[in-house]
């Protein structure tokens, strides 16, 4: 199971071109992926809102370049835009892989005063892998309010526990079809995307700190497979941000049961269809 996440910048490359189809055709160059992760995917926020962009559907165009995927799109903001038709723009899960039940999470934003943020989601999908299936969650927290992204590491560290702790129960509670069905969930998890805190920050050791209710601690992928080797850079490799170098914010986080079945972790510094670097997470 080869499991792909990359935040697109609404599939707008360094040379400011916005094209959902360099997107797919680079991230199938890198990896023949069974599920595909994407952040900062657009519907109808055309420039000046989005650099470069149009006001097309990106969540139906990735959709219908990747046929035999299931698309699993979470909307995390959605305003009213013109002609009664809402702007959106959030991340993305799609999966040829059998997709049994989805969540859609939306993480706190408490107020910070004179700073700017927008809402964030965290999206599940309980995917069927070969090895056993596993809870793959994306998402992408907030980049300016550290207050708001603080919130949201506490938000993934309770979603995850509050799965882990339904995985124990291992059984099917109603299998009757209806509104309230519920399903076995999975322990192996993994949660991917940008995470908008350094390797090296307080937040990123929060979020594979213990839990106090003897919940298995999350892992960062790299670091089972690399310890003490320098986590690499995922962002501005290829483009400056005034006021930053190169940053490393973009993580797989996985439980036990999911680090077990690892077998490679990678990454594509070449490619600058994003100014992000994609991830690939291999699972058996």
């Amino acid at each position: 199971m080869k499991i792909l996440t990359w935040n697109v910048q609404w599939c707008r490359g360094i040379d400011g071109r916005v094209d959902p189809a360099r997107i797919v055709a680079e991230a199938q160059r890198i990896a023949d992926f069974d599920v595909l992760c994407l952040q900062e995917v657009a519907d109808n926020f055309p420039d000046p809102r989005l650099a470069g962009n149009d006001a097309s559907d990106q969540f139906a165009a990735i959709a219908a370049l990747l046929p035999g995927f299931e698309a699993v799109p979470g909307v995390a903001v959605d305003h009213p835009g013109d002609g009664g038709r809402r702007r959106r723009f959030g991340n993305m899960i799609l999966s040829r892989l059998p997709v049994r039940q989805v969540f859609r999470w939306l993480l706190p934003h408490p107020l910070q005063p004179n700073t700017p943020w927008m809402a964030r989601i965290a999206v599940e999908a309980v995917v069927g892998a070969p090895g056993g299936d596993v809870r793959v969650i994306t998402t992408h927290l907030e980049w300016y309010s550290e207050r708001q992204r603080a919130a949201q590491v506490e938000a993934l560290r309770r979603i995850y526990a509050d799965g882990h702790a339904h995985a124990s129960e291992a059984r099917v509670t109603t299998d009757d079809g209806g509104t309230f069905q519920t399903f076995v969930r999975p322990k192996a998890t993994v949660i991917c995307g940008d995470f908008n805190l350094e390797h090296s920050s307080d937040l990123h050791a929060r979020m594979i700190a213990p839990f106090d209710d003897g919940t298995p601690a999350l892992a960062n992928a790299f670091e089972l497979l690399n310890p003490g080797e320098p986590y690499p850079a995922t962002f501005c490799i290829h483009s400056v941000m005034p006021g930053y170098g190169e940053l490393h914010c973009d993580f797989f986080f996985v439980s036990p049961e999911a680090a077990a079945r690892i077998t490679a972790w990678q990454i594509d510094q070449d490619t600058q269809a994003s100014d992000h670097q994609p991830l690939v997470l291999m699972l058996s």
